[in-house]
């Protein structure tokens, strides 16, 4: 749950593929790309809204078809990414950010502010949030994506490609439907 975290993350992941036995398998979950989008969106409009300016508050967060192809470029055989969406609720505000906080989630981005966050911008977020993510029973949803990359250290013995054009069946013949050409260009 750190990797989002790491300068180096295919490096890391490097490190890992290198400490596994052949045929060893990793198994890494981390935040994705659609994590804590309500408080990203609400953060930008306020700032934005109070100071006329913007500055990166929420670490970026990769995407799951990056995130899985960082398991290819790290060397793990059948890489596979995979995704769990999940919606957690808030009482308030405040309660969101400190549950932040506690779990190690503060801005730590070389490019963030050097200064505290006005009240007036967080007020204009939290007013905004309340806006536009409160549920029937006025708590506050918030999205949590987890991402899931597994791959194994290559082995001899693991599934291999076949040779383009080895096939020996026609895919329309599997699937049981009629074939027909590709209509010719010009």
């Amino acid at each position: 749950m750190t990797l989002h975290w790491a300068n180096d993350p295919v490096g890391q992941l490097v490190q890992c593929r290198r400490a596994l036995q052949p045929d060893g398998l990793c198994l890494v979950v981390l935040p994705g790309g659609r994590s804590l989008q309500e408080l990203r969106a609400c953060l930008a409009e306020a700032e934005a809204a109070v100071t006329g300016g913007l500055s990166p508050r929420v670490v970026p967060m990769g995407e799951i078809r990056d995130l899985g192809a960082l398991m290819q470029r790290a060397g793990f055989a059948l890489p596979v990414a995979d995704s769990l969406v999940q919606t957690v609720q808030y009482r308030s505000f405040p309660a969101l950010l400190s549950d932040l906080r506690a779990a190690g989630e503060t801005n730590a981005l070389a490019a963030r502010l050097r200064r505290f966050t006005r009240r007036a911008v967080l007020a204009e977020a939290a007013r905004r949030y309340a806006g536009s993510y409160s549920t029937p029973e006025g708590r506050l949803a918030a999205t949590a994506e987890l991402v899931v990359l597994t791959g194994w250290a290559p082995h001899d013995s693991q599934q291999q490609p076949l040779r383009p054009g080895s096939a020996r069946a026609r895919l329309a013949e599997a699937l049981g439907v009629p074939e027909s050409p590709l209509p010719k260009d010009g």
